[in-house]
């Protein structure tokens, strides 16, 4: 919203939420017109070799970049938490390196992410999912209760309106499509259902959408409302480190992301197993070993980087708008023409969702480029955690 402006920010969460319910939908139809049970083999289906290895790619490049993030918000929030829960041990030279955000980052990756991303079942995440939920809610309420009580000096500048609309809308975007894709992974969700059928698959897509549309324009109005221009790409960083109830919101925040990592290192495993070992059968060994190898990269992209706003933006412009406003769309198309002629009116929504993805696509991804080269320190610039 800070990205996009008040109105226009508004306007584009709705829009993108109710775009992503109706792709959603498509890719599922497109699942049983060509009775493919996973995005690579439907899209391998519609396009042949070429095509899998694009969807991949993606696939995991969205999934890699998901990791990364959540690697990043658990740097951002659990030391402020420790540091604040036990600030005489956060003084002391043992506490200064136990407390940092390197090893916090490890210390729960490898502890409590890497031991869930073990699980082979998605199904069985469903109750790290509820949870997911519950924290949801709270981490709200937090950022709406505290706003008023802070500091005035760290809300927005009283003298300044609010934007109505600014220049940052294709970065907007990237990171609104970031929030609301999970094309990648429906298919496992799909799967998970007891009573796999499309009907009861639309009320889980329409439900899922309703609670993600709901949850980002609420946080998304009254954090731009308190912080404006200062708002930053994580809004807990906006808060004061002592805080008693935003540092509950960090740390169910921590733990929403590491209960949610699992989720992307499942996506990226299947990736690879499609792709390189799609003939073989499964071996305990390999999956431990890619789980690993796949965890081990996360976390080193997230160590290095700081700028959650930066990833969101990047992972959100590139991958996520292919998977979800190009791909369902493409495919749709390509197993509906031997009946429908490629351009009926039938199918103009389906060519306008492909020019407006791309559209996004590639604006999205050289603005995020630029901007994470833009030197400085503000809430919009890239940084390094290694200093």
């Amino acid at each position: 919203m800070r990205q996009a402006g008040f109105v226009v920010g508004l306007a584009m969460v709705i829009v993108l939420a109710l775009l992503v319910d109706w792709t959603l939908r498509v890719l599922a139809v497109n699942s049983k017109l060509s009775g493919r049970q996973t995005y690579q083999d439907m899209v391998e289906y519609c396009f042949g070799r070429w095509g899998l290895l694009a969807s991949s790619f993606f696939q995991g490049a969205m999934a890699g970049g998901g990791m990364a993030s959540f690697i990043v918000i658990v740097g951002d929030t659990l030391p402020h938490v420790l540091g604040a829960l036990m600030p005489s041990v956060g003084q002391s030279a043992f506490g200064r390196v136990v407390f940092s955000r390197r090893f916090v980052i490890a210390f729960f990756v490898v502890f409590m992410a890497y031991p869930l991303s073990l699980y082979r079942d998605v199904g069985k995440l469903g109750k790290t999912s509820a949870f997911a939920v519950v924290a949801m809610c709270t981490i709200i309420a937090a950022v709406v209760m505290e706003g008023p009580r802070i500091n005035p000096s760290l809300r927005a500048s009283p003298e300044k309106s609010l934007q109505l609309a600014n220049t940052g809308v294709f970065q907007a975007v990237g990171v609104i499509t970031f929030a609301f894709v999970c094309h990648h992974n429906s298919f496992m969700i799909y799967g998970s259902l007891r009573k796999p059928t499309l009907n009861r698959y639309f009320e889980v897509i329409h439900l899922s959408t309703a609670i993600a549309t709901v949850a980002s324009v609420t946080i998304a109005v009254f954090g731009y409302v308190y912080f404006g221009e200062k708002t930053q790409g994580n809004i807990l960083n906006n808060f004061p480190q002592d805080n008693f109830l935003i540092n509950i919101a960090r740390f169910l925040f921590a733990l929403n992301m590491i209960t949610t990592f699992p989720m992307e290192t499942l996506v990226a495993r299947e990736v690879i197993e499609s792709l390189a070992f799609r003939d073989q059968e499964f071996s305990m060994k390999r999956h431990v070993w890619i789980t690993t190898g796949l965890c081990a990269a996360g976390l080193a992209i997230g160590e290095t980087v700081c700028n959650l706003g930066v990833l969101l933006e990047l992972t959100g412009g590139m991958s996520a708008s292919f998977l979800a406003f190009i791909l369902p769309s493409a495919c749709f198309i390509k197993l509906s023409s031997s009946s429908t002629p490629l351009y009926s009116r039938k199918l103009v929504g389906h060519w306008l969702c492909i020019v407006f993805g791309v559209t996004v696509m590639l604006l999205s991804t050289v603005l995020s480029i630029r901007h994470a080269a833009r030197a400085g320190s503000g809430p919009d610039a890239a940084a390094s955690c290694w200093r």
